[in-house]
């Protein structure tokens, strides 16, 4: 069996003064007058976004953000996988792994992970606790970079299998939005020996062609949101799912783009009513994006598009499974869109606030729906 290693975060401080210097030294270029974020990041908040991040961010008090977690690192199949495991202490607690996708990393769930193993302390019931465990997908954070091609959501899946595994959970649960979903569904398809069910705050689903006829406004609405997304959002997932290494040498070399790249899908995809700051705070906003700008995984993150864009599934699913679906989610199928391919749907719910960042938006609301499903099961 290889070996769990203890793991802090601790950045050295001429790499925190490298950042300041780049981000003091950008070249700022010109924006068409009232474009506001029609163009991408608006360069106004931008400006003001960097001044922040240089005069006021201190990243060692939000280093402890997540250092507050028990971390690992181990080793699977040759890459380093880095994640938080705080088990709980009640007697009846049960495993729980979640994953994140892009552009965010386990500083997502800062604000629930601690809830969900005690949630006696938050309010909630003992009966509601669960082994937390929170890995960084591989090529993200503070998890190493696959060397070789072959790692998409597939073998992601089988990995965090064997995670669970090496923890001593012989049955667990997964969750997860984003890549997250598809790797936690793939856990669904793949590991249904273990995983005993599996919760999607963005189930990823083909809208079913023998309802067109009868569409319920809520897919009509679903449908046009597909089609905003493949007409003016998805630039970044055509560019990260052919050519991932040519966008990294820029994001890799500039805090400021990398900055930008991220920012853009907070304001795009969150429930801000036009300020990714109604949503996610300003520093929060900023320790995710040094998650991506301290492990240089701009072009290692965008390569999971290209690994698993090759061969996309939609196999059945028939392990069961629980969907939460936020107002403002990228794509929002209908329930029985879900079920076509998701056959042991046990829950569905649509929620009124929150969007693509479900846990990091809306904790409260995202622990609720966790514990409301999996209490179901009981």
């Amino acid at each position: 069996m290889s070996s769990v290693q203890p793991f802090i975060i601790d950045i050295p401080n001429s790499k925190l003064a490298q950042i300041r210097e780049r981000v003091s030294a950008y070249p700022w270029h010109e924006a068409p007058v009232g474009s506001g974020w029609e163009y991408g990041t608006e360069i106004n908040y931008m400006r003001e976004f960097c001044d922040y991040w240089l005069k006021s961010f201190d990243w060692r008090t939000h280093e402890q953000v997540i250092n507050r977690f028990p971390q690992f690192i181990t080793e699977i199949d040759g890459v380093d996988i880095h994640f938080i495991h705080l088990p709980s202490a009640h007697e009846n607690a049960r495993p729980l792994i979640i994953t994140h996708g892009w552009p965010g990393s386990v500083v997502e769930f800062h604000k629930v992970i601690e809830p969900l193993a005690d949630p006696t302390a938050y309010g909630g019931s003992a009966e509601d606790a669960f082994h937390v465990v929170v890995p960084s997908l591989p090529g993200y954070g503070f998890s190493g970079k696959p060397e070789v091609t072959g790692w998409g959501i597939q073998k992601i899946a089988d990995v965090w299998g064997v995670l669970m595994a090496r923890l001593g959970y012989d049955h667990y649960f997964a969750q997860g939005g984003d890549w997250g979903a598809m790797v936690t569904t793939h856990i669904g398809l793949q590991d249904k020996e273990h995983c005993d069910a599996i919760h999607l705050n963005m189930p990823v689903v083909i809208p079913d062609p023998t309802t067109m006829a009868e569409l319920t406004p809520s897919e009509q609405a679903s449908l046009m949101s597909m089609k905003f997304y493949q007409d003016w959002d998805s630039g970044y997932s055509k560019q990260q799912s052919t050519r991932p290494q040519t966008v990294g040498y820029g994001l890799v070399d500039s805090p400021s783009g990398q900055a930008a790249w991220i920012i853009e899908k907070f304001y795009q995809w969150t429930d801000c009513n036009g300020h990714p700051e109604n949503a996610i705070s300003r520093d929060e906003l900023l320790d995710n994006v040094m998650m991506y700008w301290l492990s240089k995984s701009a072009a290692s993150s965008a390569r999971l598009y290209w690994e698993s864009f090759k061969n996309p599934s939609q196999d059945e699913v028939d392990i069961p499974t629980g969907c939460s679906i936020f107002p403002k989610e990228i794509v929002r199928p209908s329930e029985r869109w879900i079920r076509k391919r998701f056959t042991n749907l046990k829950y569905y719910n649509e929620l009124e606030k929150g969007g693509h960042f479900a846990a990091f938006e809306q904790p409260e609301i995202f622990l609720q729906e966790i514990r409301t499903y999996f209490r179901s099961l009981s």
